[in-house]
């Protein structure tokens, strides 16, 4: 008797031991968290939304596939930028300066500022539709919008705003939401996102390829690695870093793969083809899914715009910061740390502007932002291969040779769905 009892009492203790283990990977886990989220679910903005408003209202469900193969690639290299933001220590910007020269960074870093303002334009104008949407003027609703995400960045320290930032992505609940409402047909969905068909035309192959480029962003792989040595991550948070960036770039899959599925079960059943923005596909959806599931994709494009306005700049002042071998963080203030905070300013106060000018010509600006990010993709992509290859600069964490196999097939399929945007583009 006094045997079981002791046999009780041991297993109690271990179960007990086991639970606190657990918790305590739980605790850390959490505390990692951010990174991937952020980076992955700031690709759903409007240009990225309207991307997959269009996949679904052209082709239905058949070119889901394209969207799987994409959320691959963005586990892939957002994945890689992680482990060499905390290998390193440093951002991108830093490591192109100090293995490629002076030159090949500064240029990178124009046209990822270029990229970035019209990009970041575009995200305000996404917040002007969605907001005229709920009759709201835009002239009330942008300038609101400005001095939130400024004053988050600008007035709090690095916790704050990444909780915050955390907090807004729930937002995009609402497309699934709106999915549910749609009422679409799922057995064809899934066999669309995993079975590859597509036919050969120019309007298939653009929108297969803006799919990719939405989602793979250069601003979104320069900005998981500065956020991560921003947080002070190390090489024991790696486990910890790569379910993060797993998490963020399947709910940014995950939560396209549910747009396309609601404006193809709807606007392409209807026959309504073409979609130049996402506002225009929410006001679509009320006579087809009633007036609840264009609130919810009009909330979600909001919501999704105020994410990605908020991290496109921050992005914008690491790499700046980074480049003129001045880093900087979110917890220093602006008297430690002006350039930072004043990239980041200017990139805000300049997109505003150009949303709020009558007339602009939004379209033309979107589209010089989306050229501009597919040349930059290709060359910041072999930089990262570059430096993940350097033994001086990754150490015992090199990538390996099949790692590094994986990577050079996968830019060189990247490359040739540019090579086919601009042969079709200008054909």
């Amino acid at each position: 008797m006094a045997k079981q009892n002791t046999v009780s009492t041991e297993t109690a203790s271990v179960t007990k031991v086991s639970r606190r283990f657990t918790r305590a990977r739980f605790v850390a886990m959490l505390g990692v968290l951010g990174p991937g989220l952020l980076a992955g679910l700031s690709d759903d903005d409007p240009a990225g939304i309207t991307t997959y408003s269009q996949l679904g209202a052209g082709f239905g469900y058949q070119l889901l596939w394209v969207l799987t193969i994409s959320t691959i690639a963005l586990i892939l290299f957002q994945q890689l930028g992680a482990r060499i933001g905390v290998v390193t220590g440093q951002g991108l910007a830093g490591l192109i300066r100090q293995r490629y020269g002076a030159r090949a960074a500064t240029l990178a870093i124009i046209a990822l500022l270029g990229a970035n303002i019209g990009t970041t334009a575009a995200e305000f104008a996404g917040i002007a539709a969605g907001a005229e949407l709920f009759g709201v003027s835009r002239y009330i609703a942008v300038p609101l919008a400005a001095f939130a995400v400024s004053a988050l960045v600008l007035r709090g320290n690095f916790r704050n705003v990444e909780r915050v930032l955390l907090l807004l992505s729930a937002v995009f609940i609402c497309y699934i939401a709106a999915a549910f409402f749609a009422k679409p047909d799922w057995g064809h969905a899934f066999q669309g996102a995993v079975v590859p068909s597509m036919p050969l035309t120019k309007d298939s192959m653009l929108i297969a390829t803006a799919t990719l480029g939405t989602t793979l962003a250069p601003w979104g792989l320069s900005f998981i690695q500065s956020y991560v040595v921003d947080k002070r991550l190390t090489i024991k948070d790696m486990p910890y870093l790569r379910v993060d960036v797993w998490i963020g770039a399947l709910l940014t899959g995950i939560i396209g793969f549910f747009v396309v599925v609601t404006c193809a079960s709807t606007l392409n059943a209807g026959g309504i083809t073409k979609i130049t923005d996402a506002a225009q596909a929410a006001a679509a959806l009320a006579p087809m899914a009633g007036g609840f599931a264009k609130a919810l994709f009009a909330t979600g494009l909001i919501g999704a715009a105020l994410l990605a306005a908020s991290i496109l700049p921050l992005s914008t002042a690491y790499a700046v910061t980074d480049l003129t071998g001045q880093p900087a963080a979110l917890d220093d203030d602006m008297k430690e740390a002006p350039l930072f905070y004043g990239t980041f300013g200017f990139v805000t106060l300049l997109a505003m502007s150009l949303v709020l000018i009558p007339g602009a010509p939004m379209v033309p600006i979107l589209v010089l932002t989306q050229v501009l990010n597919a040349i930059l993709l290709l060359p910041l992509l072999a930089f990262m291969y570059g430096i993940a290859r350097d033994k001086k600069l990754m150490g015992e964490h090199i990538a390996s040779k099949k790692m590094a196999a994986t990577y050079i097939v996968a830019i060189i399929l990247i490359a040739a769905c540019i090579l086919a945007l601009g042969y079709f583009s200008f054909s």
